[in-house]
């Protein structure tokens, strides 16, 4: 152990806590933390920063590790010296974000506010900061640096130590990371911000300085300044951008044949593999779905390009101006340079998610960058294009064709199974996007998936999209289901089950109606539930289901109750029946699903107005809108006055009822001209909305139904 570190014993950690107990183990972390096995000190930081510092929290134990991170930071002889300064400026800039407001509760119910201490006892030591930000070690710079900008609040000597800073590196990295923390000083002293602003200007206008430094000093004087930003901030930066990757546009050319490892293609030195993590080969024994959301986890964040963090800031300073968003991504995904190209990708889905308008010029660059020759980067496109709705994803339907076939040409028709884990997944987002614009053109693939087994999850989920293909997919995936195993509710036989029901053909029931009775059977009642609201969805042609389906709606799970009330009306239509189930249910925990269903049924289920004018009473605006739906559907327009207040109302109190309240006014035709202004209003906002989760299927939809209604009342 490291000399400086004694006195860890004198501490009395069992008083205090972190976010999961007490604090008995941080002082062997802190020790751990000087090991000469990196292995070891790898697994202390790990530990203390998900509980010491857990999400970014500062606690008792925090606080109270300060004197040993310092002296840690300080010790020649830390083996990891630029990590242990990351953790304490992370603590640090905690601290900082911490409100006056903030407490903390020891295990043992003490209220403290541990975060106030740290920042008075960094800035004791702001002199050692200042040492390692000129330390012959990079990354102990590079690590240090941001504390310049974070720790002082003479605004004069912090800019000065910057500038210094800047004119003694020589490293891109550490240049750039000065221009970031002259930025954080800027935004947290006011009497920084015009020095800074001032020289970052000077900065980005000097053409003797690399173009990198000029761009980043460029984005971090509008972060600094928002309001300031004018016309000529993108154009600029797309110059900066086009300096900073001059390469031409590589040839394109077809993958070649594997490397011998399997794991790159043997020509990746010319597309976006290169100087990236290559794709890890399966997991053996894993389950194939779970071992691709690890996989996802794993690319998700990761960085490619130099710019790529600036880029990123530029994008979150424009925030809602799109047509400017939409130029610069336009030059990213036009760059000559590979990894520039890649990591605009995710930049594009965070604009289109997020933002409305015309995305068609997106899509259009996100389709050409639909390569053979860069599996790496097809990939992300393919899997970006493959979460639009369909209507915005259309314009991409002939590239990601094209794709397909290229793969089976060169590759034979098995390519959905390819040994390199780059065709393979560039492959499989390809044909699955195909696949969800209903193109039949991604059939052969997915009878491969499904006659193979491999990744045949993958294609379970989009099936359902090619109903005219029934005749062929039908019979492999209820013979999949015929094997399913039904003791895990999120296996496979809720996914077979949707595909079945999608695809709606009467000649599932005998397969549904079997797994129903094997999840009965387990007491599964969330599998059964999926049975039954797929057997529900093939409607009058499941009548053979019924006697199977009947005691279910008499069920003690309310779910399961129902899902079979649902199934029962769906297949039967018996309002006599139905109703006064669903007016039971209103009572429980699904009653927005009741009075939905209520609403569908319409005015011969008028026994339940009753109880759903008490739910017009209810807390939650959402109770509220599904309430007054299910009234206005089964009442008519004599509810009209009743109805239309409560719809906007709960509107303005909750946004994410818009595309429920939008459906409604859209059944109430001409009636619905008083809802005119919000409608508007609503379809005038840039931001996405929708729903809880702001999907952007969902937002479409909102969209739609707020021109109808505005159409319909002109």
């Amino acid at each position: 152990m490291i000399n400086n570190l004694e006195g860890l014993d004198l501490v009395d950690w069992s008083s205090m806590g972190h976010a999961y107990g007490p604090a008995d183990d941080v002082p062997r972390w802190l020790e751990q933390m000087a090991s000469p096995d990196p292995e070891i000190r790898e697994k202390a930081f790990s530990s203390f920063y998900s509980s010491a510092h857990h999400q970014g929290g500062v606690y008792s134990c925090t606080a109270a590790s300060l004197p040993f991170l310092l002296a840690l930071a300080d010790a020649p002889r830390t083996p990891d010296r630029a990590a242990v300064i990351r953790l304490l400026l992370s603590i640090g800039g905690a601290a900082l974000d911490c409100g006056p407001e903030d407490v903390y509760y020891s295990p043992s119910g003490h209220a403290s506010t541990p975060h106030a201490d740290v920042v008075p006892r960094i800035r004791e030591r702001f002199d050692d900061f200042v040492r390692h930000a000129a330390d012959p070690d990079p990354r102990v710079r590079q690590a240090a640096v941001p504390a310049l900008g974070l720790f002082l609040d003479d605004a004069d000597r912090a800019l000065v130590l910057l500038r210094e800073r800047l004119a003694a590196e020589s490293g891109t990295v550490e240049r750039l990371l000065v221009i970031e923390a002259a930025a954080a000083l800027a935004k947290r002293l006011a009497t920084a911000l015009g020095p800074v602003a001032t020289w970052l200007t000077t900065l980005a206008m000097d053409p003797a300085l690399d173009a990198d430094i000029r761009l980043a000093a460029l984005v971090h004087r509008a972060a600094c300044t928002p309001t300031a930003i004018d016309a000529e901030l993108v154009p600029t930066a797309i110059g900066l951008l086009q300096r900073l990757t001059p390469a031409p546009e590589p040839e394109d050319g077809a993958v070649e044949a594997d490397s011998e490892d399997g794991t790159r293609p043997a020509n990746c030195g010319q597309c976006t593999c290169v100087d990236t993590p290559v794709e890890p080969a399966p997991v053996q024994g894993a389950r194939p779905q779970l071992a691709a959301i690890f996989d996802d986890l794993d690319r998700h964040g990761r960085i490619h390009a130099p710019t790529t963090e600036l880029l990123t800031t530029l994008h979150q300073v424009l925030d809602a101006r799109v047509p400017q968003r939409t130029a610069l991504l336009t030059a990213q995904l036009r760059s000559p340079d590979a990894a520039t190209r890649h990591d605009a990708i995710p930049m594009a889905w965070d604009l289109i998610r997020s933002w409305r308008g015309d995305h068609t010029g997106l899509v259009l660059l996100l389709a050409d960058r639909l390569r053979p020759d860069d599996p790496y980067t097809a990939a992300e496109a393919a899997e970006t294009l493959g979460k639009l709705p369909a209507a915005l994803a259309e314009p991409a339907r002939e590239a990601l064709a094209a794709l397909v076939e290229t793969h089976r040409t060169t590759h034979g028709p098995n390519v959905w199974a390819a040994r390199h884990p780059l065709l393979r997944r560039a492959h499989q987002q390809a044909v699955t996007a195909l696949a969800c614009l209903g193109d039949e053109r991604a059939l052969p693939c997915l009878l491969a998936a499904l006659d193979t087994g491999t990744d045949d999850w993958r294609a379970l989920q989009v099936v359902g999209h090619l109903p005219r293909a029934v005749g062929e997919l039908l019979p492999r995936v209820t013979g999949r289901l015929a094997d399913a195993d039904f003791s895990w509710p999120w296996g496979s036989a809720p996914t077979l089950m949707a595909a079945v029901g999608r695809l709606g053909d009467p000649v599932a029931v005998p397969a549904l109606t079997k797994a129903l009775t094997i999840a009965m059977k387990q007491e599964h009642w969330r599998t059964a539930g999926a049975a039954l609201y797929n057997l529900g969805s093939i409607g009058t042609s499941a009548a053979a289901a019924l006697e199977t389906i009947r005691p279910l709606a008499g069920a003690e799970d309310p779910d399961l109750r129902l899902a079979a009330t649902k199934a029962l009306w769906d297949i039967q239509g018996d309002p006599a029946d139905t109703v006064p189930r669903l007016t039971t249910l209103l009572d429980t925990g699904n009653n927005h699903d009741a009075a939905d269903l209520l609403g569908r049924i319409g005015a011969p289920a008028a026994e339940a107005l009753p109880r759903l004018r008490q739910m017009l009473e209810a807390g939650h605006p959402v109770t509220r809108v599904y309430a007054a739906a299910a009234i206005y559907d089964i009442g008519g327009p004599a509810q009209l006055g009743t109805v239309l207040p409560v719809l906007l109302e709960a509107w303005k109190e909750n946004d994410s009822t818009a595309g429920r309240v939008l459906d409604c006014l859209r059944r109430m035709g001409p009636a619905a001209a008083p809802a005119l202004p919000t409608v508007c209003a609503e379809l005038a906002l840039a931001r996405r909305g929708g729903g809880y989760f702001g999907s952007v299927a969902d937002d479409e939809a909102l969209q739609h139904a707020g021109w109808a209604v505005i159409r319909q009342t002109a």
